[in-house]
């Protein structure tokens, strides 16, 4: 992500004639753009506060991209980043193909296919990771991560309709291919976030619970609630002595902490 970043921020300067997606100049000869166009950082206009705002956004992508980085390991979330650019370079191509000569000159020169939607989708990612994080809005208001992965996906949505709406169906699109990316990759967090998965307990777990029910149950009927198979102290007797239970004995069979660790296993 480093690297993305550090690039952008010299594309952002020298320029984005050069390094936007045209299939009419790839077809020419002009292939670097297939992956240029990646390093093409988000308009924010120009002067100081272009400047300002960029390199903000610039690092909040670095900041995103090199936690995702460090949870993931860099093998997936490379491959996380490589599969969302072939998602648009295809999208992108069979715009273009199957498009009307007019449409064709439009995306020719018009700057259309940009990676905010793409770097967008890694606040997603970190999201379903990292749900309660609390950043700084504005360097002042403190919001939890969850909020603004909410209102990402209104500005998501936003942008679909009103491109819809304004009969650009090409560029309406453009955010659902950055989501396909975040599901396929992300899907199986996402569920897990939504909809917790069982913890799955280990048998000597579930013994220790199903004593600790037998203890309840037997307390109505016994003075006692543990009682030591061995030695037969219980805790009426001895308040202060402390009792478990062992889970490589057959069935339910409580020890004092005496013999917990030097008993006869039941079979």
């Amino acid at each position: 992500m480093l690297y993305i970043v550090l690039a952008s921020a010299v594309v952002f300067f020298v320029g984005g004639r050069l390094f936007f997606f045209s299939p009419h100049l790839i077809m020419q000869g002009e292939v670097w753009r297939l992956i240029t166009w990646i390093f093409i950082p988000i308009n924010t206009g120009g002067g100081f506060s272009g400047i300002l705002f960029t390199a903000i956004a610039l690092y909040f992508y670095y900041f995103i991209g090199s936690t995702l980085e460090r949870e993931w390991g860099t093998a997936k979330f490379t491959l996380y980043y490589i599969f969302g650019v072939i998602l648009n370079i295809i999208y992108g191509l069979i715009i273009y193909f199957t498009a009307d000569p007019i449409t064709r000159f439009i995306l020719d020169n018009t700057l259309w296919l940009t990676p905010s939607f793409l770097n967008l989708s890694m606040f997603f990612a970190f999201a379903v990771l990292y749900p309660n994080f609390v950043i700084r809005l504005f360097l002042l208001i403190p919001i939890k991560i969850k909020w603004l992965a909410l209102a990402n996906a209104i500005f998501f949505m936003f942008s679909v309709i009103s491109e819809l709406i304004g009969g650009r169906i090409f560029l309406g699109l453009l955010p659902l291919v950055a989501l396909l990316n975040f599901f396929i990759v992300c899907g199986y967090d996402l569920i897990s976030y939504i909809r917790p998965l069982k913890t799955q307990t280990s048998p000597q777990v579930i013994n220790f619970k199903r004593a600790a029910k037998q203890a309840k149950r037997d307390l109505a009927d016994k003075p006692y609630r543990h009682k030591c198979a061995v030695c037969g102290k219980t805790d009426a007797e001895y308040p202060e002595l402390e009792f478990r239970y062992c889970s490589q004995c057959e069935g339910y069979h409580c020890f004092c902490i005496e013999h917990i660790n030097n008993h006869i296993h039941f079979k």
